[in-house]
């Protein structure tokens, strides 16, 4: 699918993998709604981003703000790209010093990753299926394919190398990946794909907290590139997820090559 004059929704959008997903749609000529809390730099980013990105300010698990994050785009523009970069890192021991992992800390990881994942796709494929098909040469050399979105979550290496005290981190971003394949396969008559990116160490604001040891003893575990990867990069797959028509109902790992220790 060519980018040029379709409307995208990106979440988590105000900073990290979000902007930086933001910022190469709309420079393709998309029309983009970056969706984040109320209390995020949304609106700053978006204005530095230019005029072709405008801020909603939703929570991914609410069905009515995230719906009217979709009815502002679609004033400018249909709906045909939907990412969801938002989600929280939590950590702690399934029984650590002070007892069992708080129930609620687990649940919370799993609503905001799992189910903010899938309340988007849910409503974007909803939007998406009121579409024209689009019938276009994505690539050259590609037949024409007709589509009418195409849906990009985010899981992490976490879904498949969970360390010691991620057990609420992976199962949620594991949900996200085990759900792409029936995701694709439910939407397919719709001619609306799924792909999910499973990140590895990546820049992103809650990493720049970390002391730079332990930015530098992580960079060294990745086999190559040794570095973390960028918001640039993780940009440039979303990108050619979206122009490449034969990408759909898989997880791609973006990680260097890294296979993630125990701890």
């Amino acid at each position: 699918m060519q980018l040029n004059g379709t409307g995208a929704i990106v979440t988590g959008g105000a900073s990290g993998l979000g902007r930086g997903t933001a910022a190469v749609l709309a420079a393709a000529g998309a029309e983009v709604v970056i969706v984040d809390l109320p209390g995020s730099p949304g609106e700053q980013t978006a204005r530095e981003l230019g005029e072709h990105v405008r801020f909603a300010p939703a929570d991914v698990t609410d069905e009515a703000s995230v719906q009217a994050a979709i009815d502002l785009l679609q004033e400018r523009a249909p709906l045909r790209v939907a990412v969801s970069c938002a989600g929280i890192a939590t950590a702690g021991r399934t029984v650590g010093r002070d007892g069992p992992l708080a129930l609620d800390a687990f649940e919370r990881t799993i609503r905001i990753n799992l189910i903010g994942t899938f309340n988007v796709a849910r409503l974007a494929a909803a939007a998406m299926a009121a579409n024209d098909p689009i019938v276009a040469q994505s690539l050259p050399g590609v037949p024409e394919t007709a589509e009418r979105g195409v849906i990009v979550n985010t899981a992490s290496v976490a879904a498949f190398d969970g360390q010691i005290g991620q057990a609420a981190y992976s199962a949620s971003k594991g949900g996200v990946a085990a759900m792409t394949l029936p995701l694709a396969r439910d939407l397919s008559k719709l001619l609306v794909r799924v792909v999910t990116i499973a990140p590895g160490i990546m820049q992103t604001p809650m990493m720049a907290g970390m002391p730079p040891e332990v930015q530098a003893s992580l960079e060294e575990a990745i086999p190559h590139p040794s570095r973390m990867g960028t918001p640039a990069e993780y940009a440039a797959l979303v990108r050619h997820i979206v122009e490449n028509p034969l990408l759909n109902g898989e997880t791609i790992r973006l990680d260097g090559a890294i296979r993630m220790q125990p701890k």
